[in-house]
């Protein structure tokens, strides 16, 4: 029986996706679907207990289970012996996978346990990986025979093992592929596998070059964007061991540059509500470091992000806001941050020469700042007549193309280009 057939089975089941409607489950709940599986089938043979199992080496673990007033004999993560058991056996043709009655099978009376529990009826069919190496059994057994048992059973009993094949393949390429994605970011982190690249924050009154905001530069192949290795981390809940191992590295880099600039390093507000930054400032000159937080990250836990913020100004970093602008969170989450400096996001900046809303929107901003004591940075700049708006508009600093690109830095302060 193949899984995902159209057309309706001889046994009359449905195809194997209606099967999960005949379950009553979500197809998204492997475990659900599993063990709703072996109920069905357990209660529709008239069988005692029923199970999935998984071959480990030389023993098999239980899986999922369906046994009631039998938790004794079968309990999910318990483990026996292969060569106690039906399976190899099954698998290389010495058993059938239907018995109605074990006392008919010769081979079967031969095996310690079909006296021991006993088993005097038994049904079992294996599950596959998808390259057809077994995985385990799908099994039903009784104490007592069941001589009505017959072909179409096995076929009923085929069609339920296959939509929990379903759900053990699903989950075992999801786990390989958590596996594939922590070796990832585990060797990103192991070899250090990025760039460091510092943008100029320049002063718009005096032309000068205030500070510089570290950006990460991956280096594996294929290249991917820093955003998405962030992201790529968080779903193996490695992205605050990324993110600091980033600024370990950036901050390797503030002795290099001029004494009267500072560097800006980018954080996550679990990350810095979590207090991992504070240890990583404490040998440094915390004065020099601006700390950003996007303006649209959620703060899971704002009495921790606010004891921490608190913690590292009193080292003497700022705290910026990045990305001002960008979402909808707009002036509450600038409220909450209490930022020192307000950077704004490039989608204001853009054409803000040109386009009265974006200038209406600035001007706001570089109000707020001002009756804040924050400073406005604002992002992106590509042309002068952006660079003019916006001193016009009493914005102190600016980064972008027009300011100077990213340099990647490499220790001991060679620079090539981005």
């Amino acid at each position: 029986m193949n899984t995902g057939r159209n057309e309706q089975s001889h046994t009359g089941l449905p195809p194997t996706d209606g099967l999960l409607h005949v379950l009553n489950v979500d197809s998204g709940d492997a475990d659900a679907v599993i063990t709703s599986s072996l109920t069905f089938v357990r209660k529709h043979l008239g069988m005692d207990v029923a199970y999935l199992s998984e071959f480990q080496g030389d023993d098999f673990v239980f899986r999922a289970v369906s046994a009631p007033g039998f938790e004794d004999l079968v309990q999910v993560g318990g483990t026996m012996p292969l060569d106690r058991v039906y399976c190899r056996h099954i698998l290389e043709g010495r058993l059938p996978e239907l018995i109605p009655d074990t006392a008919d099978q010769p081979f079967a009376q031969g095996i310690a346990i079909t006296h021991d529990l006993p088993i005097r009826s038994h049904v079992s069919v294996p599950i596959r990986r998808p390259d057809g190496s077994p995985y385990g059994m799908f099994c039903c057994l009784s104490r007592e025979p069941k001589s009505g048992l017959n072909p179409r059973d096995l076929e009923v009993m085929r069609a339920f093992a296959d939509v929990s094949a379903d759900q053990v393949n699903t989950r075992l390429s999801r786990e390989a592929e958590y596996r594939e994605t922590v070796q990832m970011v585990e060797r990103v982190l192991d070899q250090s596998a990025f760039d460091i690249a510092m943008q100029p924050i320049v002063d718009i009154a005096t032309g000068r070059v205030a500070g510089h905001e570290a950006l990460c530069r991956f280096t594996p192949d294929p290249y991917r964007p820093p955003n998405e290795w962030f992201d790529l981390a968080a779903t193996v809940d490695l992205s605050q061991d990324l993110e600091c191992r980033v600024i370990e590295r950036a901050l390797e880099f503030l002795p290099a540059l001029d004494p009267n600039q500072y560097i800006s390093i980018n954080i996550s507000p679990d990350t810095l509500a979590a207090g991992r930054l504070a240890p990583l400032l404490q040998d440094g000159p915390s004065g020099r470091v601006q700390v950003e937080v996007t303006e649209h990250a959620v703060i899971a836990d704002p009495d921790l992000f606010a004891f921490e913020a608190a913690r590292l100004r009193r080292r003497g970093a700022r705290l910026a806001v990045d990305d001002a602008g960008a979402g909808y969170s707009g002036l509450q989450q600038i409220i909450r941050l209490r930022p020192d400096v307000i950077k704004l996001d490039m989608s204001l900046t853009r054409d803000i020469d040109t386009d009265p809303a974006r200038r209406s929107l600035a001007a706001a901003m570089v109000k707020f700042a001002a009756d804040t004591s924050a400073r406005v940075v604002a992002e992106g700049v590509e042309t002068r007549a952006e660079l003019d708006m916006l001193r016009r508009l009493g914005v102190s600093h600016g980064q972008g193309y027009y300011l100077g690109r990213p340099k990647i830095r490499q220790p001991p302060g060679v620079i090539r280009s981005a």
